[in-house]
Protein backbone atom coordinates (compact mmCIF):
# COMPACT_ATOMS: atom_id res chain seq x y z
CA UNK A 1 0.00 0.00 0.00
CA UNK A 2 2.93 2.37 0.67
CA UNK A 3 4.53 1.80 -2.74
CA UNK A 4 1.20 2.05 -4.59
CA UNK A 5 0.35 5.26 -2.74
CA UNK A 6 3.77 6.71 -3.60
CA UNK A 7 3.25 5.87 -7.28
CA UNK A 8 -0.22 7.47 -7.30
CA UNK A 9 1.10 10.63 -5.64
CA UNK A 10 3.77 10.84 -8.34
CA UNK A 11 1.07 10.63 -11.00
CA UNK A 12 -0.91 13.36 -9.25
CA UNK A 13 2.16 15.59 -9.16
CA UNK A 14 2.45 15.13 -12.92
CA UNK A 15 -1.01 16.62 -13.33
CA UNK A 16 -3.13 13.47 -13.61
CA UNK A 17 -6.33 12.93 -11.64
CA UNK A 18 -6.78 9.87 -9.45
CA UNK A 19 -9.95 8.45 -7.89
CA UNK A 20 -9.94 5.60 -5.39
CA UNK A 21 -13.14 3.57 -5.14
CA UNK A 22 -14.09 0.30 -3.46
CA UNK A 23 -16.62 -2.41 -4.23
CA UNK A 24 -18.06 -2.04 -0.71
CA UNK A 25 -17.44 0.29 2.19
CA UNK A 26 -15.60 3.60 2.35
CA UNK A 27 -11.97 4.00 1.21
CA UNK A 28 -9.75 5.13 4.07
CA UNK A 29 -11.80 3.59 6.91
CA UNK A 30 -9.70 0.68 8.16
CA UNK A 31 -8.46 0.52 4.58
CA UNK A 32 -5.23 1.16 2.59
CA UNK A 33 -6.79 4.41 1.38
CA UNK A 34 -5.64 5.91 4.68
CA UNK A 35 -2.03 5.70 3.47
CA UNK A 36 -2.86 7.38 0.16
CA UNK A 37 -4.53 10.29 1.96
CA UNK A 38 -1.56 10.62 4.31
CA UNK A 39 0.94 10.76 1.47
CA UNK A 40 -1.16 13.25 -0.50
CA UNK A 41 -1.27 15.61 2.47
CA UNK A 42 2.46 15.20 3.12
CA UNK A 43 3.18 16.03 -0.54
CA UNK A 44 0.83 19.01 -0.59
CA UNK A 45 -1.44 17.34 -3.17
CA UNK A 46 -5.09 18.47 -2.88
CA UNK A 47 -7.67 15.76 -2.21
CA UNK A 48 -11.32 15.44 -1.29
CA UNK A 49 -13.59 12.65 -0.10
CA UNK A 50 -17.07 11.59 -1.08
CA UNK A 51 -18.09 8.92 1.47
CA UNK A 52 -19.89 5.80 0.37
CA UNK A 53 -21.53 3.23 2.65
CA UNK A 54 -19.39 2.81 5.78
CA UNK A 55 -19.94 -0.40 7.73
CA UNK A 56 -19.18 1.26 11.08
CA UNK A 57 -21.79 4.02 10.64
CA UNK A 58 -24.34 1.72 9.01
CA UNK A 59 -24.06 -0.73 11.92
CA UNK A 60 -24.12 1.99 14.56
CA UNK A 61 -27.22 3.72 13.26
CA UNK A 62 -29.19 0.46 13.00
CA UNK A 63 -27.93 -1.08 16.26
CA UNK A 64 -30.44 0.49 18.61
CA UNK A 65 -27.57 1.54 20.89
CA UNK A 66 -26.51 5.08 21.78
CA UNK A 67 -25.09 6.99 18.81
CA UNK A 68 -24.26 10.36 20.38
CA UNK A 69 -20.88 9.16 21.64
CA UNK A 70 -19.01 6.20 20.19
CA UNK A 71 -15.48 4.92 19.63
CA UNK A 72 -14.38 3.07 16.51
CA UNK A 73 -11.64 0.48 17.04
CA UNK A 74 -11.89 -1.33 13.67
CA UNK A 75 -10.03 -4.67 13.92
CA UNK A 76 -8.41 -5.50 17.26
CA UNK A 77 -4.58 -5.72 17.06
CA UNK A 78 -3.07 -9.10 16.19
CA UNK A 79 -0.14 -8.63 18.58
CA UNK A 80 -1.09 -10.34 21.86
CA UNK A 81 0.20 -7.63 24.23
CA UNK A 82 -1.25 -4.78 22.20
CA UNK A 83 -4.55 -6.64 21.92
CA UNK A 84 -4.76 -7.10 25.71
CA UNK A 85 -3.95 -3.42 26.21
CA UNK A 86 -6.77 -2.32 23.91
CA UNK A 87 -9.23 -4.77 25.49
CA UNK A 88 -8.29 -3.46 28.96
CA UNK A 89 -9.01 0.09 27.78
CA UNK A 90 -12.38 -0.97 26.38
CA UNK A 91 -13.42 -2.55 29.68
CA UNK A 92 -14.31 0.84 31.18
CA UNK A 93 -15.24 2.60 27.92
CA UNK A 94 -18.52 4.45 28.45
CA UNK A 95 -19.11 5.23 24.77
CA UNK A 96 -20.67 2.77 22.34
CA UNK A 97 -17.90 0.57 20.88
CA UNK A 98 -17.71 -0.40 17.20
CA UNK A 99 -15.42 -3.26 16.11
CA UNK A 100 -14.80 -5.10 12.84
CA UNK A 101 -14.12 -8.83 12.67
CA UNK A 102 -13.56 -11.49 10.04
CA UNK A 103 -15.63 -14.70 10.21
CA UNK A 104 -12.68 -17.00 11.03
CA UNK A 105 -11.72 -14.86 14.07
CA UNK A 106 -15.22 -14.06 15.35
CA UNK A 107 -15.54 -16.85 17.93
CA UNK A 108 -12.18 -16.03 19.51
CA UNK A 109 -12.94 -12.31 19.63
CA UNK A 110 -16.39 -12.80 21.16
CA UNK A 111 -14.89 -15.06 23.84
CA UNK A 112 -12.24 -12.44 24.66
CA UNK A 113 -14.83 -9.68 24.82
CA UNK A 114 -17.00 -11.79 27.13
CA UNK A 115 -14.01 -12.37 29.42
CA UNK A 116 -13.07 -8.69 29.60
CA UNK A 117 -16.43 -6.89 29.33
CA UNK A 118 -18.66 -9.47 30.98
CA UNK A 119 -21.24 -11.94 29.69
CA UNK A 120 -24.15 -9.55 30.31
CA UNK A 121 -22.82 -6.69 28.16
CA UNK A 122 -25.31 -5.98 25.35
CA UNK A 123 -24.29 -5.84 21.70
CA UNK A 124 -25.64 -5.96 18.17
CA UNK A 125 -23.85 -8.34 15.81
CA UNK A 126 -24.10 -7.14 12.20
CA UNK A 127 -22.95 -8.99 9.13
CA UNK A 128 -22.89 -8.44 5.37
CA UNK A 129 -24.24 -4.91 5.75
CA UNK A 130 -25.93 -3.37 2.67
CA UNK A 131 -25.61 -6.74 0.90
CA UNK A 132 -28.09 -9.47 0.04
CA UNK A 133 -27.66 -11.50 3.24
CA UNK A 134 -27.55 -8.56 5.66
CA UNK A 135 -28.35 -9.62 9.22
CA UNK A 136 -28.41 -8.00 12.68
CA UNK A 137 -28.73 -9.89 15.96
CA UNK A 138 -29.08 -8.11 19.32
CA UNK A 139 -28.05 -10.12 22.39
CA UNK A 140 -25.62 -10.27 25.30
CA UNK A 141 -21.99 -11.24 24.79
CA UNK A 142 -22.63 -14.53 26.59
CA UNK A 143 -25.52 -15.31 24.25
CA UNK A 144 -23.41 -14.35 21.21
CA UNK A 145 -20.64 -16.73 22.27
CA UNK A 146 -23.10 -19.61 22.61
CA UNK A 147 -24.90 -18.74 19.36
CA UNK A 148 -21.73 -18.84 17.26
CA UNK A 149 -20.52 -22.01 18.94
CA UNK A 150 -23.54 -23.64 17.29
CA UNK A 151 -23.66 -21.55 14.09
CA UNK A 152 -20.80 -21.12 11.63
CA UNK A 153 -19.86 -17.43 11.24
CA UNK A 154 -20.24 -16.31 7.62
CA UNK A 155 -19.55 -12.93 6.05
CA UNK A 156 -17.87 -9.81 7.40
CA UNK A 157 -18.93 -8.72 10.88
CA UNK A 158 -19.39 -5.44 12.74
CA UNK A 159 -19.86 -5.62 16.52
CA UNK A 160 -21.64 -2.69 18.15
CA UNK A 161 -21.24 -2.95 21.92
CA UNK A 162 -22.96 -0.92 24.61
CA UNK A 163 -20.58 1.24 26.63
CA UNK A 164 -20.27 0.79 30.35
CA UNK A 165 -22.63 2.75 32.58
CA UNK A 166 -20.90 5.73 34.27
CA UNK A 167 -23.00 5.01 37.38
CA UNK A 168 -21.71 1.44 37.46
CA UNK A 169 -18.14 2.68 37.15
CA UNK A 170 -18.63 5.17 39.98
CA UNK A 171 -20.16 2.49 42.20
CA UNK A 172 -17.22 0.18 41.50
CA UNK A 173 -14.71 2.89 42.44
CA UNK A 174 -16.56 3.58 45.69
CA UNK A 175 -16.67 -0.11 46.52
CA UNK A 176 -12.91 -0.27 46.03
CA UNK A 177 -12.41 2.21 48.87
CA UNK A 178 -14.32 -0.03 51.30
CA UNK A 179 -11.20 -2.14 51.76
CA UNK A 180 -9.08 0.92 52.61
CA UNK A 181 -9.21 2.33 56.14
CA UNK A 182 -10.10 6.00 56.57
CA UNK A 183 -6.68 6.66 58.05
CA UNK A 184 -4.86 5.13 55.08
CA UNK A 185 -7.18 6.92 52.67
CA UNK A 186 -6.44 10.24 54.35
CA UNK A 187 -2.70 9.53 54.40
CA UNK A 188 -2.67 8.97 50.63
CA UNK A 189 -3.93 12.50 50.01
CA UNK A 190 -1.78 14.09 52.70
CA UNK A 191 1.29 12.43 51.16
CA UNK A 192 0.32 14.08 47.85
CA UNK A 193 0.53 17.46 49.55
CA UNK A 194 -3.18 18.18 49.95
CA UNK A 195 -4.28 20.16 53.03
CA UNK A 196 -6.25 18.04 55.50
CA UNK A 197 -9.50 19.88 54.76
CA UNK A 198 -9.15 19.30 51.01
CA UNK A 199 -8.08 15.68 51.60
CA UNK A 200 -11.26 14.95 53.58
CA UNK A 201 -13.35 16.61 50.87
CA UNK A 202 -11.80 14.29 48.27
CA UNK A 203 -12.30 11.29 50.55
CA UNK A 204 -16.00 12.11 50.83
CA UNK A 205 -16.25 12.27 47.05
CA UNK A 206 -14.43 8.94 46.65
CA UNK A 207 -16.74 7.18 49.10
CA UNK A 208 -20.00 8.87 48.14
CA UNK A 209 -20.63 10.30 51.60
CA UNK A 210 -20.62 13.77 53.14
CA UNK A 211 -17.51 15.53 54.36
CA UNK A 212 -19.12 15.71 57.82
CA UNK A 213 -19.40 11.90 57.86
CA UNK A 214 -15.69 11.58 57.09
CA UNK A 215 -14.73 14.10 59.77
CA UNK A 216 -16.93 12.43 62.39
CA UNK A 217 -15.66 8.95 61.56
CA UNK A 218 -12.02 10.08 61.83
CA UNK A 219 -12.72 11.82 65.14
CA UNK A 220 -14.48 8.72 66.51
CA UNK A 221 -11.60 6.56 65.37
Amino acid sequence: KIEKARYLVEQLQKGLSVAQITAAGTPGISDPGEELARQCIAAGVPLTALPGPAACITALTASGLETRRFCFEAFLPCDKKERERVLAELRNETRTIVLYEAPHHLRKTLAELERVLGAERWLTVCRELTKRFEERLSMTLGEAVRFYEQNEPKGEFVLVIRGRSPRELEAEKRKGWETVSLEDHLRQYLDQGLPKKEAMKQMAKDRGVSKRDIYQALMDG
